[in-house]
């Protein structure tokens, strides 16, 4: 039950809502632009409307914009819109806003905090096909941190035509030991029917979209070592749709030979030398995934590195599960450890942009 209530803690933040548009009953969120658009953008950068022929340079062969595409950001598990009615506490903290300074144009769609990806890419979909209609654009850049880069790969999966490329942070693509912990201590589905209820009651007031359906454990299944691999197994990934990811380093770890890659972005390079004290919320955690005694296993005190490695891997940032997205508030990765979040997802899109994505 700690280790449960650890992974839940670890990735409890929250988002922005803003209301979808009239002719639909889907949320459709986005860094400002208002409820029609969901867009955000700063005030020299475009709208991404339809109706702007500047925007990505033009028609696309199908009549749609084509790239610099927009960017989604899809949040981990237990990822709220708004968490308890602040109005302020962002999942990806302040990084709409961030992105938007340099003219980007951002969207945080909303899924289920708790249930599996199917569940949640299928969502995801719905809104990528809304962010789609309302830009214009042929397709999305997806940047996902945790759960929300297996919904990204169920949406690549269904639809790739939709989706230029995916991006992932700490992403358990091979699953997750804590998991496997987790089910094993509450092995009893009377328990877990307990904490499903337990989640529903608690979660309820702060999501206003949590419903009977909802389920902790249909995630946890799927992050346990046999339910990624039928993940794997039924979601493989797109030939048309590129895709990359990064793992996070916490506890003062180097890295090592989980962290080593042929293909290391110069962004990330920099900051090797980098150490990140593990937060005191995560120290159980990354102890459980570290290995102890003999072999080390860097990991960020949910998701090992080796774990995280999908497509082009473009090696490990020196972050815990909060600091990848800014948690808990915005607040230092740490003493003596130079890396900031914001910068690193600016740099993330440059490279993307580079790509000719």
């Amino acid at each position: 039950m700690v280790a449960a209530s650890a992974l839940l803690a670890a990735c409890s933040a929250a988002g922005e809502q803003f209301d979808p548009p009239a002719s639909t009953g889907e949320v459709l969120t986005g860094a400002g632009g208002g409820s029609a658009s969901g867009v955000w953008t700063s005030s020299s950068g475009s709208s991404g409307s339809p109706d702007d022929p500047g925007e990505a340079g033009g028609g696309w062969p199908s009549g749609k914009l084509g790239p610099p595409y927009p960017i989604v950001l899809a949040h981990g598990f237990f990822g709220f819109e708004d968490f308890a009615g602040a109005g302020y506490v962002s999942y990806f903290y302040n990084l709409k806003e961030a992105l938007a300074e340099g003219g980007e144009t951002v969207f945080t769609p909303s899924v289920d905090p708790f249930n599996s990806s199917e569940v949640r890419g299928a969502q995801l979909l719905a809104r990528i096909e809304q962010i789609l209609a309302a830009t214009g654009h042929e397709k999305v850049n997806i940047i996902a941190h945790s759960q929300g880069g297996l919904d990204a790969r169920v949406v690549a999966h269904d639809r790739p035509d939709l989706v230029a490329s995916i991006v992932t942070v700490a992403t358990p693509h091979l699953g997750s030991k804590v998991a496997d912990v987790a089910l094993e201590l509450v092995a009893d589905e009377r328990l877990q029917d307990i904490l499903d209820d337990l989640i529903n009651a608690i979660g309820a007031p702060l999501y206003d979209q949590i419903g009977n359906e909802t389920s902790v454990f249909a995630a946890l299944e799927q992050f346990s070592t046999p339910g990624i691999a039928e993940f794997n197994a039924r979601f493989t990934d797109s030939p048309g749709v590129y895709y990359a990811s990064f793992g996070g380093r916490t506890n003062r770890a180097r890295g090592g030979r989980d962290c080593s890659t042929l293909n290391p972005a110069p962004f990330v390079a920099q900051f090797d030398d980098g150490l990140d004290p593990v937060h005191p919320l995560l120290s159980l955690t990354e102890t459980l995934l570290d290995g102890g005694i003999g072999e080390s296993f860097p990991n960020d005190g949910l998701v090992r590195a080796r774990d995280a490695r999908w497509g082009d891997f473009w090696g490990c940032i020196p972050a815990d599960h909060f600091d990848e997205i800014g948690q808990l508030f915005g607040q230092s990765p740490g003493d003596g450890n130079p890396w900031l979040y914001l910068d690193f997802y600016r740099s993330v899109i440059a490279r993307l942009r580079q790509e000719g994505f």
